[in-house]
């Protein structure tokens, strides 16, 4: 590998209030494509407008990062409601976040669902094929981050619509190759997460909380700014990124790959 991208999931605290080490000044000249929370899980419209100024500064790509209607629940609980109720939503934060992207002059580049609803579409059929063929239909160019291999990231594929797969350096795998999905995370060992980051690289290969060895395709890297010490973890990838000579570069839109992988 010669380049990845680098994303994190940014600007999701609400008026004073912030999750994490409230860093995501610091976060965003380290990383190369921001997904900015969109009001429901977090957010709210002036830290949206804030957060996507900080981008365009550091030339960090804007996507939006839209969740269940959680604000209590930071969009980590699953809420059961109608697939077109929930993709009705979803299209309602993406609008919400390309009209302030566009008071920067910022187009956006991506939407990467959160948390819980990031887990739904990836293995509900209904909900996926709907958010699928209305993105697709509102905003062709738009690329969706996927879970390689899931359902969502199948019907994208299907559709013709562009794709990137997503490796997490900071959450763990089990042999399916799904993440491990937990609502509460301790601190982490940034040596681990080095060696984690570069086993992904130069071999596609994680080890799953079973001590078993998995494939892993993808061409970008998830960190979690509300995790603790989210910082010393984007600067940990980053220097290792560096000093194995990997480029950190947002995806390119243009590149056919992003439809074929």
């Amino acid at each position: 590998m010669v380049s990845v991208d680098v994303n994190s999931d940014i600007g999701e605290g609400f008026g004073h209030w912030y999750v994490g080490d409230n860093a995501d000044a610091q976060i965003i000249p380290l990383i190369s494509s921001a997904n900015i929370a969109t009001g429901f899980h977090a957010g709210d419209p002036s830290t949206m407008y804030t957060t996507v100024a900080l981008a365009r500064k550091h030339g960090v790509s804007v996507g939006a990062h839209p969740g269940y209607r959680d604000l209590l629940g930071f969009g980590r609980r699953h809420i059961h409601t109608a697939a077109h109720e929930l993709i009705h939503d979803i299209i309602y934060q993406i609008g919400a976040l390309r009209e302030i992207a566009s008071a920067h002059a910022v187009t956006l580049q991506h939407v990467k669902p959160h948390g819980a609803l990031y887990m739904h579409l990836a293995n509900d059929h209904e909900a996926a094929n709907l958010f699928i063929h209305q993105i697709h239909r509102l905003a062709p160019e738009l690329i969706l981050y996927v879970m390689h291999g899931s359902l969502l990231h199948q019907l994208a594929l299907d559709q013709g619509h562009p794709v990137i797969c997503e490796f997490y350096a900071d959450r763990e795998y089990d042999q399916s190759g799904s993440i491990v999905f937990t609502r509460k995370t301790g601190a982490l060992n940034l040596s681990q997460i080095a060696q984690k980051i570069l086993k992904a690289c130069r071999e596609n290969k994680v080890t799953t909380i079973d001590n078993q060895e998995i494939s892993v395709q993808f061409d970008s890297i998830c960190i979690h700014s509300d995790s603790p010490g989210a910082l010393a973890v984007v600067q940990t990838v980053r220097q290792t990124l560096e000093q194995a000579g990997i480029s950190i570069q947002a995806p390119d839109c243009m590149n056919t790959k992003l439809y074929k992988q």
